[in-house]
């Protein structure tokens, strides 16, 4: 019977220094996904300038010019993420356009609304874990509204700006600030530029692809290429200095990253680019 205690003690004992062992190892904690999967450019605004010396001054001057309005949909790892929401969907019932006030300006039309191009994708705008904006004209905030739940991402002094005033209306635990660059996911994938002049609170996006590589949505800092490659500054610009800063910057990163430059309204590059539910990977 003793040896029989003996044998049932010793069984425990080994037993408690299993436990011992087992609980002073290191805990190793899961690191959360990372990394971009896709990139979906989505038609958000199909428009013609009436004047393009608008956007060059002193060149073009009464040439009329198509432009494109794209929003950028990207699959992360961890979250779903739209650049720019382009015009309102309300302009799809529009017969004759978003017509603007300025007879330069652009007469914006929409061919397929942004809520039945992520519908296509099998999404929900309740899906979207980010909404990040370039800056806050109409036709890159038109259907902000559309994404009630997703954190807003936007320069401090964008949202605090006279154009930013239609952002103030969502919850403010809805909305992040930012006061410069951001890293939206924490892996270097996904990474906001502040590249003001444009508006007060402009801002670009770089994007790292695992198969296309680096490309850098450039927003407005330019609206076409023969502007980019001449660094030419709109005069209806917030600040013509900023302007041509941000652009050195963003050459900067092109040629750090090796990256493509993906120039907002530039329909001549949009025709030759993939659109929804294509994309790039």
């Amino acid at each position: 019977m003793f040896v029989k205690r003996l044998g049932l003690m010793a069984a425990g004992l080994a037993a408690v220094l299993s436990l011992l062992q087992a609980c002073s190892q290191p805990i190793v904690s899961q690191a959360p996904p990372s990394g971009v999967q896709r990139l979906y450019i989505l038609n958000c605004g199909e428009g013609v300038a009436g004047d393009i010396s608008r956007w060059s001054p002193g060149v073009n001057v009464g040439k009329s010019m198509p432009f494109a309005g794209s929003c950028y949909l990207i699959k992360h790892a961890q979250g779903w993420m739209l650049w720019d929401t382009g015009v309102s969907d309300a302009v799809a019932a529009m017969p004759e356009g978003l017509r603007p006030s300025d007879p330069r300006a652009i007469t914006w039309r929409l061919p397929k609304t942004l809520a039945a191009q992520i519908d296509e994708l099998g999404l929900k705008p309740s899906d979207i874990k980010y909404v990040a904006l370039s800056h806050s004209h109409v036709d890159h905030i038109g259907n902000v509204g559309m994404f009630p739940n997703a954190m807003l991402l936007v320069q401090k002094a964008e949202y605090e700006s006279p154009t930013g005033s239609p952002l103030r209306s969502r919850p403010s635990d809805t909305v992040t600030t930012l006061e410069g660059d951001r890293d939206v996911f924490g892996d270097g994938s996904v990474v906001i530029i502040s590249s003001p002049g444009h508006t007060v609170g402009h801002q670009s996006l770089l994007v790292k692809l695992p198969r296309t590589g680096a490309v850098l949505l450039s927003g407005d800092a330019a609206h076409f290429k023969d502007n980019w490659d001449n660094g030419r500054v709109p005069s209806i610009n917030f600040n013509a200095q900023q302007t041509v800063a941000s652009m050195q910057r963003l050459a900067n990163i092109l040629a750090k990253e090796k990256a493509q430059l993906w120039i907002n309204h530039d329909k001549a590059q949009r025709d030759g680019q993939k659109l929804s539910p294509s994309f790039y990977e």
